[in-house]
């Protein structure tokens, strides 16, 4: 039987209240896994495990963790129990010491918010195996895009791999009571750009993230935005599956990399 090759996806995964409140971008996700082949397995690299050095999670089943405060009691009664793969963790653990990128095996890690509230609305039955693996907080740009083009021919495998952020990510600015706020300049030329960049194929000015305009201001720290150069390593033809802003300031964009 032949496998369709899947795609690599980056995620904006907002606010874990998507879990109870889709908004635009549950429904896209849900249209989104619909059109795909159903994975065989799925591996998520998170904006919410950040470690030293690379790790991958070996867990058999990994628990659900609510890993913010403050927010509605029906949150924290949601449980993703999606199996882990443990074979699989080890292929990619021995795919990344081929690529000399050292990462060690994890089998105590909890599944992260930035794993589980998108595949809620993407695979509510929790029945695809689901490896989460970290992002290291010394692996510059080029570093973590090579993760994810180490990781790309996983993708002919029938094997789902996505990077879990955002595409703007600076939360002193939502504005949380005002849905209807408009979008300030600052956030929407950030993605503009960050959108025009990639539809001409210039990743290199991506990974060269610290030049792009207003950088600073849409992610004070970059750990929201460094998912995307895991997703951009999977894949060269960029497409965009959804684009919308939710709290005036937060991007919740899905991109496509074939």
């Amino acid at each position: 039987m032949h496998l369709q090759t899947l795609p690599g996806l980056y995620i904006s995964h907002g606010s874990p209240m998507l879990a109870l409140d889709p908004e635009q971008i549950g429904p896209a996700l849900n249209r989104l896994s619909l059109n795909l082949p159903r994975p065989q397995a799925i591996v998520v690299m998170s904006a919410h495990w950040e470690s030293n050095a690379m790790e991958v999670s070996t867990a058999i089943r990994p628990e659900t963790w609510h890993d913010f405060r403050g927010f509605p009691q029906p949150l924290y009664e949601i449980r993703y129990p999606a199996p882990g793969n443990p074979e699989l963790a080890e292929e990619i653990l021995r795919l990344l010491a081929n690529a000399h990128i050292p990462a060690h095996a994890n089998s105590t890690h909890p599944r992260d918010h930035g794993v589980w509230v998108p595949l809620l609305h993407m695979y509510p039955d929790a029945a695809i195996p689901v490896i989460e693996i970290s992002l290291p907080v010394h692996m510059d740009a080029h570093g973590i895009y090579k993760v994810g083009q180490t990781l790309a021919p996983l993708r002919d495998k029938q094997i789902l791999l996505i990077g879990s952020g955002s595409i703007t990510h600076n939360l002193r600015e939502l504005s949380w009571n005002d849905q209807q706020a408009d979008t300030p300049e600052w956030a929407s030329t950030f993605k503009s750009h960050v959108i025009s960049k990639l539809t001409h194929g210039d990743y290199e000015a991506i990974l060269d993230w610290k030049n792009i305009p207003h950088v600073q201001h849409n992610h004070p720290t970059p750990e929201h935005l460094s998912p995307l150069f895991f997703s951009m390593g999977t894949g060269h033809r960029f497409s965009i599956v959804h684009s919308s802003f939710s709290m005036s300031t937060l991007g919740m964009d899905i991109y496509r990399f074939d």
